[in-house]
């Protein structure tokens, strides 16, 4: 009885340790994948249907979720997970992963001369040349997306700095306006002083002369 149950848990043991094997594998493998790839992140091939990415993202999730293992890396993983579920899910932005894809198929084609039907496209060596050229056609999207964006938030401060300056110098009319109208009272003082002035040396008689 007692052998019984030492086998009982080593071999519990060897389940769990398995486990755990079996989920920091996961975690190394979602980590390394292309960030910029959502199917290699899920683990999928392109062009799958949306009900086999819930699925696919449902069964790694609960293979790696923070709560059910001890990994430190658990929490990135997951989160990767996560993003990359939300990408596929979102009809714009498959779209436009789905087409640098193509792009990269349809560059190697043309880089090799080769015809839509040559047998080589079939073969794992064009399979892995094909993730090759996407994850170069990915990054390429991505620069120039930064670099529109950049540009987009450079136009936008010239945008805002302009609109500021034009309220600034809004404000200063307004604060010069302000200002002339305060010292009105003064200005017509001095005027009526001036003018007074000039009327008491008008009545002043000339000294005749010798």
């Amino acid at each position: 009885m007692a052998a019984d149950r030492d086998d009982k848990d080593i071999l519990a043991d060897l389940d769990r340790e398995a486990s755990e094997y079996t989920k920091d594998a996961e975690i190394q493998r979602i980590l390394n994948a292309f960030k910029l790839d959502a199917y290699a992140i899920l683990d999928l091939q392109p062009g799958v249907p949306e009900s086999d990415i819930k699925v696919q993202f449902r069964k790694k999730s609960l293979l790696i979720h923070p709560d059910k293992t001890k990994n430190p890396q658990a929490p990135d993983a997951f989160d990767r997970l996560k993003k990359a579920q939300a990408e596929l899910t979102d009809e714009k932005k498959r779209e436009r992963l789905d087409e640098a894809i193509a792009d990269a198929r349809m560059l190697l084609i043309r880089e090799r001369k080769w015809t839509v039907d040559n047998p080589g496209l079939k073969t794992p060596e064009f399979a892995a040349d094909w993730r090759a050229k996407t994850r170069e056609v990915l990054i390429d999207n991505e620069l120039r997306r930064r670099k529109q964006l950049k540009a987009q938030l450079a136009e936008e401060g010239r945008e805002q700095r302009k609109a500021e300056l034009e309220i600034e110098e809004r404000k200063r009319k307004r604060e010069n306006e302000v200002a002339w109208e305060n010292t009105r009272d003064n200005r017509i003082n001095s005027w009526r002083d001036f003018q007074k002035g000039g009327a008491k040396k008008k009545k002043k008689k000339a000294q005749p002369l010798g």
